[in-house]
């Protein structure tokens, strides 16, 4: 997936992945993350999503990542406050207190630019990405969150019905890219409702990924 693909989505607004009410799961599964009080969360390629608003409204504080800027700057407007703008090497900054946004290449991230994270939120960015961009995201990830804790939120359906993304995430695939290194507890499996793009077999998955124990 090369940027222009997204700037193009966000620019004729093809954005069905978005959540006008945040995600359902999130919520119906958090107390099972375990999170710390006033926890520092990671969202990578987060678009505009309302679960920002909903971690920031728990008393928590946000470092996140999305490539297209105007997606940005309607996170914040929907947010109703004014960010401070700032270049930052090949990215730009987006702040206010409590949240901070990259804007720019995922893989220009750094681990010094996330800081200490107590877990990664992931429910748009697995499965915005193709098998071999997914490999090279799953480690990227891990090296700047220190294979820190995560909260994955995954669809899975025959593949062969239409192309992504969303792409099909399955349990296996799950398992191939993250066993290594995580120990994955799936906390739920579940027809979606109302399917998308014309299909009804649709199914979300919930995994809380925990660092395994270094021998």
């Amino acid at each position: 997936m090369e940027p222009d693909f997204w700037h193009r989505r966000w620019q004729k607004n093809e954005i069905g992945f978005h959540e006008t009410e945040g995600n359902g799961l999130l919520k119906q599964y958090f107390d099972k993350w375990g999170l710390p009080n006033a926890a520092h969360i990671f969202v990578p390629l987060c678009g505009k999503t309302k679960d920002i608003e909903w971690f920031l409204m728990k008393g928590f504080s946000v470092v996140a990542i999305e490539l297209n800027e105007d997606a940005v700057k309607a996170l914040f407007a929907e947010l109703g406050v004014e960010p401070k703008i700032e270049s930052h090497g090949q990215l730009k900054k987006y702040s206010v207190e409590n949240l901070l946004v990259y804007v720019g290449d995922f893989f220009h991230l750094k681990a010094n630019d996330i800081a200490n994270i107590d877990g990664t939120f992931d429910r748009a960015a697995l499965v915005a990405l193709p098998e071999p961009m997914r490999i090279r995201y799953s480690q990227h990830l891990r090296e700047i969150t220190h294979t820190k804790q995560q909260f994955l939120v995954t669809f899975d359906y025959d593949q062969s019905l239409f192309a992504g993304p969303p792409f099909s995430v399955t349990n296996e695939i799950v398992n191939e890219v993250y066993s290594n290194y995580y120990n994955i507890n799936q906390l739920h499996r579940g027809k979606m409702e109302g399917g998308f793009r014309g299909e009804g077999e649709i199914y979300e998955g919930v995994y809380l990924l925990s660092q395994k124990a270094k021998k």
